[in-house]
């Protein structure tokens, strides 16, 4: 037994995930009553990260604020940059997709007891309401947006506060992230009753009805993750991106894919930032950030979504109505994350564009429920892996101009 044991922890997390994954399929075909009782580990894993990511972001950027050096540069604003761009790219991806290959829908019952956001406005003023929110509040909720605001808040306010006060910051900030690392180590466990959990009680007959609307959503966000993104990081890097594109893909993207939660995510992409040896004041802002506004995979889900209501109506739409399309679910996946429901409930708002009325519209989004076992999957993984993608592209690419080695792979 120590043997298999000492075999196993030599190998990496990637792998380990890898062998948890095939064993959830596994029993999930083979034999689903019996070993129902694993999904209990998925549960837990899902259940830590959330727990500890709201702490762990808001002692991670607060020391970092209080701490940070006058004349010391982060990267935020080509961060930010980066992060709308991509969106704003996916949302147009997502239309001439739409346009190339035109989907319909066979529409169903299931949001029957969601309301959707009135409008853009109403999607901004929620997200603007949730930088004021109460902090405790927002740490009870995990409203990023919130907990960033008053992590920032009093960082700036402890800045000329005691060096014992700033060390005992920073002694829980390191302690988090220790006890993230912990959470971690049990990601093959986790991933193994997320995947079971998923198979055993949503199987995969019911997504064969849908499976050319689901070949236009994954594809859309496939050929983002591996031509648009790749793109971005090069024009910004001049250096092969796939390396860098691949270890966000494989060491983000998966957990991302079965937790199906960007906030869940958070610890996962801050190790990630640390392995790679990115700045510590700028990931530790950018990441819980990108959680809440760098929605690629949001912007993908509402455009296509939209568009395949429009042609089962018959509805014309010419390029310039496009164009504001795109722009639209762009706006609207920025906002996303402050509207219970995430992407789904923003699609009434993007369907308004063309006048389909809101009954019409929540019968799309009682289709999107039936494809979110895989729709849902996707867009985590995509967006939340983009956020370690593009802090990390940001800081290369300041190395660049400063004529520094760039080192991807560590």
């Amino acid at each position: 037994m120590s043997n298999l044991m000492n075999k196993w922890n030599q190998l990496s997390l990637v792998k380990q995930i890898i062998i948890g994954l095939i064993i959830g399929i596994v029993l999930a075909v083979t034999i689903p009553e019996i070993a129902k009782p694993i999904t209990i580990f998925g549960s837990l894993f899902v259940g830590a990260l959330k727990a500890i990511a709201p702490m762990m972001v808001f002692f991670l950027v607060m020391s970092a604020i209080s701490q940070h050096k006058s004349g010391h540069q982060t990267n935020m604003k080509p961060i930010i940059f980066l992060y709308l761009l991509g969106t704003f790219v996916s949302a147009l991806v997502a239309v001439v997709a739409s346009f190339m290959f035109p989907v319909t829908l066979t529409f169903a019952a299931g949001a029957e007891n969601v309301t959707p956001p009135g409008g853009v406005v109403e999607v901004l003023k929620a997200l603007l309401m949730n930088v004021v929110d109460n902090p405790v509040k927002a740490l009870f909720n995990a409203n990023y947006i919130g907990i960033l605001s008053w992590a920032l808040i009093l960082g700036f306010a402890l800045k000329n506060a005691p060096d014992s006060t700033k060390t005992i910051i920073s002694n829980f900030s390191e302690a988090l992230t220790k006890i993230v690392r912990w959470v971690i180590k049990f990601a093959p466990l986790g991933i193994m009753g997320l995947v079971f959990d998923s198979i055993a009680t949503s199987g995969i007959k019911v997504l064969l009805g849908y499976g050319q609307l689901l070949a236009v959503l994954i594809g859309c966000m496939v050929f983002i993750a591996l031509v648009v993104n790749p793109t971005i990081v090069y024009l910004n890097i001049r250096k092969n991106p796939y390396p860098l594109v691949f270890k966000c893909l494989r060491e983000s993207g998966i957990t991302a894919f079965f937790t199906r939660s960007s906030a869940a995510n958070i610890p996962v992409n801050m190790s990630l930032c640390e392995n790679l040896g990115l700045d510590k004041d700028t990931y530790s802002v950018s990441i819980p950030l990108g959680a809440t506004i760098n929605m690629a995979g949001a912007a993908v889900t509402i455009s296509v979504m939209t568009l395949a209501a429009v042609n089962t109506l018959g509805i014309e739409v010419d390029m310039a109505t496009a164009l504001i399309l795109s722009v639209l679910a762009a706006v609207s996946a920025c906002g996303a994350s402050g509207v219970a429901g995430g992407s789904l409930l923003l699609i009434p708002l993007a369907a308004s564009l063309f006048g389909i009325p809101n009954d019409i519209a929540m019968q799309i989004v009682g289709v999107g429920f039936i494809v979110g076992v895989l729709q849902d999957s996707f867009e985590t993984a995509l967006n939340s892996s983009t956020d370690v993608l593009f802090t990390a592209t940001a800081e290369f690419a300041k190395l660049r101009k400063e004529g520094k080695e760039i080192v991807i792979n560590r």
